[in-house]
């Protein structure tokens, strides 16, 4: 909304707690209905797509705003990704 009451970075954070709740939501909704991922309905798997690329796009703008940038989130996720490979199976050798 344009004339939105609160200031930039609150809008920014806001809206970013927002999104980053109904992508946890719509994860819960899946882990719900689903045994593994080759059972995610067709329609199930847009949804997600929606609210992960909402995810995205609020990090995006979080660059765009000066709040990180790209270098400092890639760093992180190599990190977490080295943290994975010790106590997941997500990350095959």
């Amino acid at each position: 909304m344009k004339n939105s009451p609160i200031n930039t970075l609150q809008q920014l954070m806001t809206i970013t707690m927002e999104e980053c709740g109904e992508l946890t939501q719509r994860c819960s909704k899946i882990m719900r209905k689903y045994e593994s991922l080759d059972q995610i309905q067709e329609d199930q798997r847009k949804k997600l797509i929606e609210e992960a690329g909402d995810v995205y796009c609020m990090l995006d703008l979080m660059v765009e705003h000066g709040i990180t940038d790209w270098r400092e989130l890639n760093d992180r996720s190599e990190y977490k990704v080295n943290k994975l490979r010790k106590w997941s199976t997500l990350i095959n050798e």
